[in-house]
This record gives C-alpha cells, sequence and structure tokens, in this order.
C-alpha cells in the first residue's frame, strides 16, 4: 500500500518541478524582484503577472509601451522583464494629464524616477492618435483601461469626439507604432454582449467582441485570448466598483498580432 502512495507523492512532485521550470527564468525574476512594493506583491494572487505576461511573449530586449499604466504594477515587471537593452515607455494620454489631479499621477512619475527602474522606463505623453517614441515597439499593453477610453470616462474624454471614436484612433496609433510582428494585448472587464458606450461609461465594461473588431478595423489579427483572469460568477450587470465583485470581475485577455507584411 505504500508504494502507491510514495508513486503519488513523486508524481506531485514532479508536476510542480514542472510547472516552476515552465516559468521563464526573466518572469520569474521579475515577480520576485525586491524593489517590487509589498502592495503589489499582494496582488500577485489575484492579478496573474506569470500568466499575462507569458501570455503577452515580452521577453528580454523587448520595446514596450505600457498605456494608462495606473499606479506602475505591470510597468515594474516589464522593466524587469525587458532589462537593460529593452526599454519600457509609461504612456499617458494627454487628456488625462490636463484634467487629473496631479497627485493621481504621482506613483508613475515616482516609479520612473526610482533608481531600480529609470535606466529603461521613462514617462511619455500622448494624444490617443499618436504613440510616436521614436523607436518601432515589439509590444503594447494596456490593462483595465480599455474600456474607459471607449466609454469617454470623465479624464479620459477628448472633447468634440466620442469614446469610439478615441479608441479606434487609439488602435490606429498602435499598429502604427508596432513593428511586424508585434504584439497589442488588451486586458479588461467584460460586459454583456452588445454592450454600449454608455455600458463602458457607466459599468466600466466592455465587451470583449467590441475590442477586437476595433482591432481588426485597425489591421489587427486576433492571435490568442486567455481566461486565467474569468470569473463566471460575475454577472456583468454591476458596476466594477461593487463591493460585491469589486477586485473579482470577469476579465478578457486578447492578443492581437501586427502582421508581419505591414
Amino acid at each position: 500500500m505504500k508504494r502507491p502512495l510514495l508513486g503519488f507523492a513523486t508524481l506531485c512532485l514532479l508536476g510542480i518541478a514542472a510547472a516552476s521550470a515552465a516559468v521563464p527564468s526573466y518572469i520569474a525574476a521579475a515577480i520576485g524582484d525586491s524593489a517590487r512594493p509589498a502592495a503589489d506583491k499582494a496582488s500577485d494572487a489575484a492579478r496573474k503577472p506569470v500568466e499575462l505576461i507569458a501570455f503577452t511573449g515580452i521577453k528580454p530586449g523587448d520595446r514596450v509601451a505600457d498605456i494608462l499604466p495606473g499606479g506602475g504594477y505591470f510597468t515594474r515587471l516589464f522593466s524587469k522583464v525587458v532589462g537593460p537593452k529593452g526599454h519600457v515607455y509609461a504612456v499617458l494620454p494627454e487628456t488625462l494629464v490636463a484634467k487629473a489631479p496631479p497627485e493621481k499621477l504621482q506613483p508613475i512619475r515616482a516609479l520612473v524616477a526610482d533608481p531600480a527602474y529609470r535606466d529603461n522606463t521613462s514617462l511619455e505623453t500622448r494624444p490617443y492618435d499618436s504613440l510616436d517614441v521614436g523607436a518601432p515597439l515589439d509590444a503594447v499593453w494596456i490593462s483595465q483601461n480599455y474600456h474607459d477610453i471607449y466609454g469617454a470616462v470623465s479624464v479620459f474624454s477628448v472633447d468634440g469626439t466620442t469614446g469610439t471614436d478615441a479608441a479606434a484612433k487609439l488602435d490606429a496609433a498602435v499598429f502604427k507604432a508596432l513593428k511586424p510582428g508585434g504584439v497589442f494585448v488588451v486586458v479588461d472587464h467584460v460586459a454583456k454582449p452588445g454592450a454600449s458606450e454608455a455600458d463602458a461609461h457607466a459599468l466600466h465594461r466592455i465587451d470583449p467582441e467590441t475590442v477586437i473588431a476595433q482591432a481588426k478595423a485597425a489591421g489587427f489579427v486576433l492571435e490568442s485570448r486567455s481566461d486565467v483572469l474569468a470569473n463566471p460568477q460575475d454577472t456583468h450587470d454591476q458596476t466594477v466598483f461593487a463591493v460585491e465583485i469589486k477586485g473579482h470581475t470577469d476579465k478578457f485577455a486578447l492578443k492581437f498580432r501586427k502582421p508581419k507584411e505591414r
């Protein structure tokens, strides 16, 4: 009776070792970096950075734009993943810089000045229709903010234009800024099928099919999608800030690629 139990335990250990070995060393090193704030590390279980960074394919030496980086959770990770031969551009829309209280932008300004990140990380302010950072990008990332642009949410809105148009301009700018074969990754809160711009504004959610349609219109090809952040218990009818669902919304991750011939 003991031998089967020992065999099972051995298989479990081998499975754990295999799973660990599957994580690229540069991702593991970025996650374990001592410079990361404790609050970031505490969010790892919910935000799934290992799986998401592996999903993007971002690697050492890459040039990455992190659009609307918030407090810089992923900016820090990307900085360590791309290393000294790569670069991370934390991109803030002009509308946000013009309208947001200065203290709201202080965390990302402090990050790019931090000795742990400043050598390969910079802060860029751009309109939605221009993402030229002076070099072709390998990857562009936007997490939980595409809906804000599409839904014309307060500080993200552009006077005289709709949110739908602003999001379309962003997609076109991303396509132009990426090198042929580069990737565009969008992570956001799931809305009900057919949800409108008004729904995105009110609930801070977006139908993934809307993102797909807009990205394809810009010239992208949908390469893959991940459900690592999925939550089937989310009914998609509450604002993402509702206490019952905050931090545990159903989210999608989409990876688009710019065709190499473009």
